[in-house]
């Protein structure tokens, strides 16, 4: 397996990793941003996107509602706590710690944040998604709050002003709401929920899988639409990973690279020589931040 260096092969750059259009498989991945189960299963994702994303595009579904009912039956400590077992099992750190400090009360802002961000396009959604998750479990802010919110589209590269009119708007209001109307149609329960679509036979049911699962699992499920055993192809040089995705959990390498994270440190460790990475600490683990050449 290479983890440094500039060449690819022609298989894989034939079907690159990086490719986000409609495939034969379309996979709704139902979650909610505040679901620390559904943070944990990053890693599982961009594993299957990277060895498998020329088989499958991905469509997120916001099941809001769930944790609007979680947090209204809980007490703070007791979602602290779940946070926290989740972040020592999973090695994806969520800092429980926010739920004393500052408690969230309207989950459902944050849920209308990511259809608003999803306005300017999908890679603006997956992104504004990603940083918002980012902020919260690793960073201990409240992403309810409208300030925050704002800042996170800007960290994600998004049209600040044009953010600000769609959080408001009856648009981002429906497009949450009709998420939720697809989670009830599919009958989902749990956060989170993956139903795998074949789009060459749409009068198909899709296979549901609630909850996570081991990788192999998710692999079979594409087996069985396919009808064949696809491809897997090899992950990117590490830097090259690093550079698309930005900011990843020493646990999300480890799982894309099939390595342990003491091995990923030692590579991580090149890169830090090499100033083309910076360590940050977090409660659970490790988090690496690429840093770009600035000519």
């Amino acid at each position: 397996m290479v983890l440094n260096g500039s060449g690819t092969s022609n298989e894989y750059n034939k079907h690159s990793w990086k490719n986000f259009f409609t495939k034969q498989i379309e996979i709704y991945v139902f979650i909610d941003p505040l679901c620390p189960e559904c943070w944990a299963l990053e890693p599982t994702l961009k594993k299957l996107q990277i060895e498998y994303g020329d088989k499958f595009s991905i469509r997120h579904v916001l099941t809001g509602r769930l944790t609007s009912l979680n947090i209204s039956k809980k007490a703070p400590s007791e979602i602290a706590k779940v946070w926290e077992r989740t972040a020592s099992r999973s090695g994806m750190s969520c800092d429980g710690d926010v739920w004393f400090e500052d408690p969230i009360s309207k989950p459902i802002a944050a849920s209308v944040a990511v259809k608003a961000a999803e306005l300017q396009g999908k890679r603006a959604g997956v992104k504004y998604l990603r940083k918002l998750r980012e902020v919260l479990f690793l960073e201990k802010q409240n992403i309810t709050k409208r300030e925050i919110l704002i800042n996170i589209a800007e960290s994600a590269g998004l049209d600040v002003e044009e953010f600000k009119k769609d959080l408001l708007s009856d648009s981002a209001c429906k497009a949450f709401q009709c998420d939720l109307k697809i989670t009830r149609e599919m009958e989902v329960e749990e956060s989170p929920t993956l139903v795998f679509f074949n789009n060459e036979k749409i009068e198909e049911e899709g296979i549901k899988l609630s909850g996570t699962y081991p990788y192999e699992i998710y692999v079979q499920v594409l087996e069985e639409i396919l009808q064949r055993k696809p491809l897997a192809h090899t992950p990117p040089p590490l830097e090259e990973f690093l550079s698309y995705f930005k900011f990843v959990a020493t646990k999300e390498i480890a799982v894309v690279y099939n390595l342990s994270c003491q091995e990923v440190e030692k590579e991580m460790k090149k890169l830090l020589i090499k100033q083309a990475v910076e360590r940050v600490p977090v409660k659970y683990g490790t988090f690496w931040r690429y840093i770009d050449d600035i000519d």
